[in-house]
C-alpha cells in the first residue's frame, strides 16, 4: 500500500507544471491541426450536404441531404457518368504508375547505394532533380514532345507504318482496346457490352488508360521516383554492412542476399513507398490540368480534376465536396486493401 501511494505521488495529474508545460508547446501544432485541417475538413463535408456555387455568400446556400452523392453514384446522369470515368481514369493510372515508379526508384537506390561508384552527388542530384522541378514547367515540356506535332509523334510516323494513328495527346482509344484490336476484337462481347455499372458498361471498364493517359503515366513516373529513391536510399544506408558480410561469408549470392536480406530489411519502407505512390496518384491533378484538362473525350478525367471542374468551372461546390469526399473513400479502401494485402509480408 506504501509503494502504491508513493507511485501515486510520484505520477504527474495534467495540471502540474511538467505537463502544462508541454501542453504549451504542442498547443501550435495542435492549433495548425485544428485550423488547417479538421475545421476545412468539418466545413467541406457540410458543404457536400448543400447548393452553393462558390461565388455567393455560404449563407445563401440552400441544404439538399445527399442529392450531390446520389448524382455522382447512384442516379442516371452526366455527373455519374463523369464520376465513373474519372475512377476508372485514375485507377489505371495507379495500377500502371505505383508499381513502375516503386521499382525504378528501388533500382536507382540500389545503384547509387554500390560503394565503388564513383560520383554518387552528380547522380543522386540528376535522378532527383525531375522531383523538384516545377510540375507545370515539366507537363509544358511533355506537351511539345508528344503534341500531334511534337517531337515524338513526327518520329512515330516516320518509323512506324501506322505511326501517323498513334498521336499521344489527341488519342482517346484505351489500350487494352488497342491491344485487341491487332488480334481483330473491335467490338465488345455481348456480357460486356449489355450490362453496366455507373452508367458506364464493362466494356468501357475495361478499356485499359488511353494513349493519351499513358503519356501522363510516364511524366508521373520520371518525376517522382526521385523522391522514393532517396527514400529507399536512406533504408538501404542504414541496413549493416555486417549483414552482408556474414551472408558471403555462408556463401550466399549477390542475387540470394539481395532477396533475403536486403528486401526483408526494405520491407517497412517498401510499404511506406506503395503508400504514399497509392495516395499521391489517386490524388493525381497538375499534370491532367496542363497537359489535357481531362481530355481528350474525357479519358484523362480524374477525380482530383472533376472537384476542380464541378467546382471553379461549373459553380458547384457542393457537388465538388461531395467528389472529395468520395475519393477520400476510394483512397481509404484501395490503401487498406494494400495494406491488408501485404500484413504478413510487409509489416
Amino acid at each position: 500500500m506504501a509503494s502504491t501511494a508513493a507511485l501515486k505521488k510520484r505520477t504527474h495529474s495534467p495540471l502540474e507544471p511538467r505537463a502544462t508545460t508541454a501542453w504549451l508547446f504542442l498547443a501550435p501544432a495542435l492549433l495548425g491541426l485544428l485550423v488547417f485541417l479538421v475545421i476545412p475538413i468539418a466545413m467541406a463535408l457540410w458543404v457536400s450536404f448543400r447548393d452553393w456555387s462558390g461565388i455567393t455568400s455560404i449563407g445563401n446556400s440552400s441544404s439538399v441531404g445527399l442529392k450531390n452523392f446520389n448524382d455522382l453514384l447512384i442516379k442516371p446522369n452526366v455527373y455519374r457518368t463523369d464520376m465513373a470515368k474519372s475512377i476508372r481514369n485514375n485507377f489505371y493510372f495507379v495500377l500502371g504508375v505505383v508499381p513502375l515508379q516503386t521499382v525504378l526508384a528501388f533500382f536507382l537506390a540500389n545503384v547509387l547505394n554500390q560503394r565503388m561508384l564513383k560520383g554518387k552527388t552528380f547522380f543522386r542530384t540528376a535522378f532527383y532533380f525531375p522531383s523538384v522541378t516545377s510540375s507545370i514547367a515539366i507537363s509544358f515540356i511533355f506537351i511539345f514532345l508528344f503534341s500531334p506535332s511534337g517531337l515524338i509523334n513526327a518520329v512515330l510516323r516516320g518509323v512506324l507504318p501506322n505511326g501517323k494513328n498513334l498521336i499521344w495527346l489527341d488519342n482517346a482509344n484505351g489500350l487494352i482496346h488497342n491491344i485487341l484490336g491487332v488480334f481483330g476484337v473491335h467490338k465488345p462481347p455481348g456480357l460486356l457490352a449489355n450490362h453496366s455499372a455507373m452508367g458506364l458498361s464493362y466494356w468501357d471498364w475495361l478499356s485499359g488508360p488511353s494513349v493519351t493517359m499513358c503519356s501522363i503515366m510516364i511524366l508521373a513516373i520520371w518525376t517522382t521516383s526521385g523522391t522514393f529513391m532517396l527514400i529507399f536510399l536512406g533504408g538501404l544506408q542504414n541496413i549493416s554492412n555486417d549483414l552482408d558480410e556474414a551472408a558471403r561469408i555462408d556463401g550466399a549470392t549477390s542475387r540470394q542476399i539481395f532477396f533475403k536480406v536486403t528486401i526483408p530489411m526494405m520491407r517497412p519502407t517498401i510499404i511506406l513507398v506503395l503508400t504514399l505512390g497509392v495516395i499521391g496518384t489517386w490524388q493525381v491533378f497538375d499534370q491532367i490540368y496542363a497537359i489535357s484538362s481531362g481530355g481528350p473525350q474525357k479519358s484523362t478525367l480524374t477525380p482530383a480534376y472533376l472537384v476542380y471542374r464541378e467546382g471553379f468551372n461549373n459553380s458547384a461546390m457542393g457537388r465538388a465536396a461531395a467528389v472529395a469526399f468520395i475519393l477520400f473513400a476510394v483512397i481509404l479502401v484501395f490503401t487498406a486493401v494494400q495494406r491488408f494485402v501485404l500484413r504478413d509480408k510487409y509489416s
